[in-house]
């Protein structure tokens, strides 16, 4: 049976949303042009350390440098957009980026949660931006894949695929590298947008890639993680598991860990992508996992947080939450924290998995949060941004 046809819950609306529309598409090009001109300037401090990408860096560990709050005391400030957000917000140079279902990137004061400007694409922004060089990537349900000044919000230039561009880029060594729900994977000139390559998969590629030592890790709907040479796109190796990739893969420790639609987490030599180990969750395995201190954190639809050991594979704790847990962890400051579709940002003790502390939104929390200066930022299907410490 497809995912889509086991999902019990109330992803099922976003899923189908998304199998819908990754599917289509038109023909691929760059177009260099001016758009997206800034709304409102807003002024304010900045956070000291900063998130740049999904999960905080191309390896995409999901570790950020930042130490998190322990204890709620307060919550800063919140943002509305006019529908809700799955896209997960990146933190740089004192502004959070994040999309919306409304189809708009939206950069805000890190600090005080004013907006700086928005810049409109033609369908919704799953996708999580990405920012590096004084420039923010985002890719859209309208097939394209979009660069923008940072400070201005101004288009520099963009690239059309043959399919919706849910996949969060990746960018490494003045290359982005991104997925399409047409099957490929695409490496970018970051400054110019011009093709350097592209890889072929038999299915859509909404996970987000992995970059780290020249090597490319992405998975695929056709149940497969494949590994690239950065440089040419020459395929190294590929995996299979019984499943769609949807999880983003993470690279610490010369291993790759990866969820599938299976239900199983996986390990893989990085080298040659050989299984270490596998564990085995009671639902899908979309959250994207995180690596630090020798586990390795992942969620699954089915409500549960798991902290294994990253060597072996053996459970060391979980955590029950009550919704699907498609959110993936951040690691901060010996915390961990992560969303649920209950509507709670959860921040657990990384070590132990006893709860500090969560916050309650008025949708479901889908996108992962990301850390800096000391403050949680995560999104809601409630329309909002959220600030909290």
């Amino acid at each position: 049976m497809t995912f889509i046809s086991h999902l019990r819950s109330r992803t099922v609306t976003l899923w189908v949303l998304l199998v819908a529309l990754i599917l289509s598409g038109c023909g691929a090009l760059i177009r260099e042009m001016p758009g997206g001109a800034p709304t409102q300037e807003a002024s304010g401090g900045a956070p000291t350390q900063e998130a740049s990408m999904f999960r905080a860096n191309p390896a995409r560990t999901g570790v950020f440098p930042s130490d998190g709050p322990t204890t709620l005391s307060e919550l800063v400030w919140t943002f509305q957009t006019d529908d809700g957000v799955y896209s997960s917000p990146a933190v740089a140079d004192g502004v959070v980026y994040v999309g919306s279902d409304d189809g708009r990137l939206y950069a805000l004061d890190a600090e005080t949660g004013q907006e700086k400007w928005r810049f409109k694409t033609d369908g919704q922004v799953f996708s999580s931006p990405a920012v590096a060089g004084g420039m923010v990537y985002v890719g859209s349900l309208d097939n394209w894949l979009y660069a923008l000044d940072a400070e201005t919000g101004q288009e520099k230039w963009s690239f059309k695929t043959d399919g919706a561009v849910v996949s969060s880029p990746a960018i490494a060594d003045g290359v982005v590298y991104v997925g399409s729900g047409d099957g490929r994977l695409y490496a970018l000139d970051a400054r110019t947008g011009q093709e350097k390559w592209r890889f072929k998969t038999d299915g859509a590629i909404v996970s987000p890639p992995a970059v780290t030592d020249g090597v490319v890790y992405v998975g695929s709907d056709d149940g497969r993680l494949y590994a690239l040479d950065a440089r040419t796109g020459q395929e190294k190796w590929r995996f299979k598991t019984d499943g769609a990739i949807f999880s983003s893969p993470a690279v610490a420790g010369g291993m790759v860990y990866v969820g599938s639609l299976d239900n199983w987490l996986y390990a893989l030599d990085a080298e040659t992508g050989q299984e270490k180990w596998r564990f085995k969750t009671d639902s899908h395995v979309g959250s994207s996992p995180a690596v630090a201190g020798g586990m390795v954190y992942v969620g699954s639809l089915d409500y549960w947080l798991y902290a294994l050991d990253a060597e072996t594979g053996q459970e060391k704790w979980s955590f029950q939450t009550d919704g699907a847990v498609v959110s993936s962890p951040a690691v901060a400051g010996g915390m961990i924290y992560i969303g649920s579709f209950d509507g709670r940002l959860y921040a657990l003790d990384a070590r132990t998995g006893e709860e500090k502390w969560s916050f309650k939104t008025d949708g479901g929390v889908y996108s992962s949060p990301a850390v800096a200066g000391g403050v949680v930022y995560f999104s809601s299907t409630d329309g909002y941004l959220y600030a909290v410490r």
